[in-house]
C-alpha cells in the first residue's frame, strides 16, 4: 500500500505543477485552488508512504522522479516543449531508475 500512495503523490505532484503553469502566475482562481488543493494532496500522500514504512530516501526520489518525468512528459504534450530524442531517452533513464529503486528498496 505505501507504493500506492507514493505513485499517487507523485501524480498529484505532476497536478501541481500543471496547475502551476495555468495559474499564470497565481492570477487565474481555478488553476491557483487546483495547484493548493494537489501540493496539499501530494505531500499527505508522500507523507503516508513513508508512515506506510518506505525509506524516506527511496520515497523522496521516486516521488520527485515521478514528478520531474510526468511534468517533463505534460510538458511535451500540453506546452509543446521540445520531444527531442536525448530528452526523451534521459527521461525513460529517469523512469528506469524509478522502477529500479522499487525493486531494491526491500533489499535496504
Amino acid at each position: 500500500m505505501p507504493w500506492l500512495f507514493l505513485v499517487i503523490g507523485g501524480l498529484f505532484e505532476i497536478g501541481f505543477t500543471i496547475s502551476l503553469k495555468y495559474s499564470e502566475n497565481f492570477s487565474r482562481l481555478w488553476p491557483s485552488v487546483s495547484f493548493a488543493v494537489c501540493i496539499c494532496l501530494s505531500f499527505f500522500f508522500l507523507n503516508k508512504a513513508i508512515n506506510g514504512g518506505l525509506p524516506i530516501g527511496t520515497s523522496y526520489a521516486v516521488w520527485t522522479g515521478i514528478g520531474a518525468a510526468g511534468t517533463a512528459i505534460a510538458g511535451m504534450i500540453f506546452f509543446k516543449e521540445p520531444a527531442a530524442m536525448l530528452r526523451i531517452f534521459f527521461l525513460m533513464l529517469l523512469i528506469g531508475s524509478i522502477v529500479g529503486l522499487k525493486f531494491v528498496s526491500g533489499q535496504e
